[in-house]
C-alpha cells in the first residue's frame, strides 16, 4: 500500500472485513451470536421490535451533559418531554399543552397536560417539572450530577409552580432557546424519585422512572435492554399521529458490537433494526427493498474542536494549516456514501441559522504549508516529518465511537496531514476510555465532535469558560466573549442569525474548529414490515406509532 495514498480496499477493510460482499454473503459463515441465529431473543412475534446495537456502555445517568445517541435510543421510549421538536425545529406540544412567553423571552409560562403519571404512579405535576428543571439547570454538583450541558442554565434565574398544572420559568436575559431546547434528548422527564437518587442509584436503569409508551422489563450491562408496553399510556404529541398505548408490546435492544454481523442478521430477517452499519453496504440493501434511515440532526457537522493551550494547537497558524489539509472531497469518495455531504460550516445545514462558509476551510495544500512554514516548522526528522527546535510535528487523533466510519476517515485525514509534514497518529478506543482520553483529558488538543442541539442559541454554552470551554480559550478571546452573549441573549430570531453568522465566521477564521463533512451520525437498516417510526431534531426515533406487518 502507498505510503501517500490510503487505497479504499483497506478502508473498507478497516470499517469490516467483508462487509461489501453483504448482498451474497452466506449466514453460515458467520458467527452470529447464538441468541440471534437460533432464534432465541431475537426473533421476536408480529408485535415485539428487536433492535441490533453496536453498545450501550454509556451509562444510564441522565443529567450527564451528553447523553450517548446509542442510550438515547432507549431513553425515547421511556420517557416523554415537555414539548416535542421535529428535525425543522418547529416546536409542538406534549406534557405541555400550551404557553405563553413574554416580548423579551425572560418569562415562560408551561400550562401541563392533566392526568399524566410516571410510571411508578406519581403525578406528572408542576412539582415533578420543577425538579426536572432543576436538574437540567444546575445539577447537583456537590454529588458528581452535571447539568444538561445544552440547557440554558446561564440565563436560567428559576422557576415556580402558579398551581399543581402550571409552572412559570425566569431567565436572566432573553433566551430563546429554552422553548426548542425542552425537546431535546438531555431535557427527558425523570420521575422525582429518581432525581433525588445518587450518582450511583442513577446508574441503575431500573431506579429510572419516566412517563413514556415503554417501561423496563430487564437490562444486563453491555448486553440488553428489554422494555415492554406500558398499558396505561394515553399522552403521546399529537405530531405523532397515534394516541393511546404504544402498538408493539416489547422492544429488545441487543449489544452486537461486529458491523458487519449486524448487517448480516439484518439482511437474514433474524432482527427488525440494525443501528449503525457500514455506510459502504446501504445501497444493497435498499436494492433488497429494505428502508435506509439516515437522519441529519440539527447540531453541530462531525468535526474537531482543537483546545488551543495544548502545544501545536496553541498557534493559529498550525490550525489554520490542520484545516486546509484536509481534502473532505476525498474522504466523501472513499469513506462515505451519497447520503453524505460536505460541511459548509460549522453547523449542520438544516440548522435556520447556517450560512455557508466553506471558503474559509476549504482544501488548499499550498496554503497549509506556506503557513507551517511561516510557523517556524521547516526543519525535518529522518522520517521527512516536520520539527521546530528538535520537536517533531505530530499528534495523535482518537476517532470517535459514535460514528461509523470515524476510523477509516482519521486514518485518511493522517494520510492528508502526513504529507504536509505532520505525523497523525489514530487510535481506536471503547466508550468509556475515549471519554476519559478524549472528552475528559484536558491535555488531549483534538476532539472529535458529534454533537446535536435543536437550538443555536445553546451554542453559546460550549465555547467559552462559562460553559464546556471546547477551545480551551476561557473569556482571553473577547471577541468569542461578546459574539457569545450576543447569541445568547438575542430577544429577535432575525437578529440572532446575523450574529451566529459573525460567531461562525470569527470561530473558523481562528481554526478553532475544523469542519468535515454534514453529520450522519445515526444509520438506521430497517425491515420493510416497519412502518410508523417517527424522528425528532436529534434524528432519534420514535416507536410508539411503529408497527410491524405480519412476516
Amino acid at each position: 500500500m502507498s505510503t501517500s495514498t490510503l487505497s479504499r480496499r483497506h478502508l473498507l477493510q478497516t470499517l469490516g472485513a467483508g462487509s461489501l460482499g453483504l448482498a451474497t454473503l452466506p449466514l453460515a459463515g458467520c458467527a452470529l451470536p447464538s441468541a440471534i441465529a437460533d432464534g432465541g431473543e431475537g426473533e421476536a412475534a408480529d408485535d415485539e421490535l428487536t433492535f441490533l446495537i453496536s453498545n450501550l456502555d454509556g451509562g444510564w445517568v441522565p443529567s450527564k451533559s451528553a447523553i450517548s445517541s446509542y442510550e438515547a435510543n432507549v431513553w425515547q421510549q421511556l420517557t416523554d418531554k415537555l414539548v416535542h421538536t421535529d428535525a425543522d425545529g418547529v416546536v409542538s406540544p406534549w406534557i405541555a399543552e400550551s404557553w405563553e412567553q413574554d416580548a423579551d423571552s425572560t418569562e415562560f409560562v408551561l400550562h401541563l397536560r392533566e392526568g399524566v403519571t410516571f410510571s411508578d404512579g406519581t403525578s406528572l405535576d408542576a412539582a415533578a417539572v420543577l425538579a426536572n428543571l432543576e436538574s437540567w439547570a444546575v445539577g447537583r454538583p456537590d454529588d458528581e450530577l452535571a447539568p444538561v450541558g445544552l440547557f440554558p442554565g446561564g440565563t436560567y434565574e428559576g422557576a415556580e409552580a402558579l398551581d399543581p398544572l402550571t409552572v412559570r420559568v425566569t431567565f436572566t436575559a432573553p433566551t430563546l432557546s429554552f422553548l426548542p431546547t425542552l425537546g431535546y434528548h438531555g431535557c427527558q422527564l425523570m420521575a422525582p424519585a429518581s432525581i433525588a437518587a445518587s450518582l450511583e442509584e442513577q446508574s441503575d436503569l431500573a431506579n429510572q422512572i419516566g412517563s413514556g409508551p415503554f417501561v423496563l422489563d430487564t437490562w444486563a450491562g453491555n448486553d440488553h435492554v428489554r422494555l415492554v408496553r406500558r398499558e396505561d399510556y394515553d399522552w403521546a404529541p399529537e405530531v405523532l399521529g397515534a394516541s393511546g398505548p404504544a402498538t408493539l408490546s416489547a422492544i429488545t435492544f441487543r449489544v452486537l458490537p461486529d458491523d458487519t454481523l449486524r448487517a448480516s442478521a439484518a439482511r437474514a430477517g433474524q432482527t427488525d433494526i440494525a443501528y449503525t452499519v457500514n455506510p459502504q453496504v446501504l445501497d444493497s440493501f435498499t436494492e433488497a427493498g429494505f428502508v435506509i434511515e439516515v437522519p441529519r440532526y440539527l447540531g453541530f457537522v462531525h468535526g474537531f474542536s482543537l483546545r488551543t493551550n495544548v502545544a501545536p494547537f496553541d498557534d493559529v497558524r498550525v490550525r489554520q494549516a490542520v484545516t486546509r489539509g484536509i481534502d473532505r472531497d476525498e474522504i466523501l469518495r472513499t469513506v462515505f456514501t451519497d447520503a453524505w455531504e460536505s460541511a459548509t460550516s460549522w453547523l449542520q445545514a438544516g440548522v435556520p441559522e447556517t450560512t455557508d462558509l466553506t471558503e474559509l476551510f476549504a482544501y488548499d495544500p499550498g496554503l497549509a504549508a506556506q503557513l507551517l512554514d511561516e510557523a517556524g516548522w521547516t526543519d525535518r526528522t529522518e522520517d521527512g516529518f516536520r520539527s521546530k527546535d528538535g520537536t517533531e510535528l505530530g499528534f495523535t487523533i482518537y476517532p470517535t465511537p459514535y460514528l461509523t466510519g470515524s476510523v477509516p476517515e482519521a486514518e485518511l485525514i493522517s494520510q492528508h496531514l502526513g504529507r504536509l509534514g505532520i505525523r497523525v497518529s489514530t487510535q481506536r478506543l471503547d466508550i468509556p476510555t475515549w471519554t476519559e482520553r478524549v472528552t475528559n483529558d484536558p491535555e488531549q488538543g483534538i476532539s472529535p465532535v458529534t454533537r446535536s442541539f435543536v437550538d443555536v442559541g445553546t451554542v453559546a454554552g460550549v465555547i467559552t469558560d462559562e460553559g464546556e470551554d471546547w477551545f480551551a480559550v476561557g473569556s482571553s478571546d473577547e471577541e468569542l466573549v461578546r459574539l457569545r452573549d450576543e447569541v445568547a441573549g438575542a430577544a429577535d430570531h432575525d437578529e440572532r442569525a446575523a450574529i451566529v453568522e459573525q460567531l461562525s465566521r470569527h470561530v473558523l477564521e481562528q481554526a478553532y474548529f475544523i469542519p468535515l463533512e454534514q453529520n450522519v451520525q445515526r444509520i438506521y437498516v430497517q425491515s420493510p414490515q416497519l412502518s410508523g417510526i417517527t424522528f425528532n431534531a436529534v434524528a432519534i426515533p420514535s416507536y410508539h406509532a411503529a408497527r410491524k406487518d405480519p412476516s
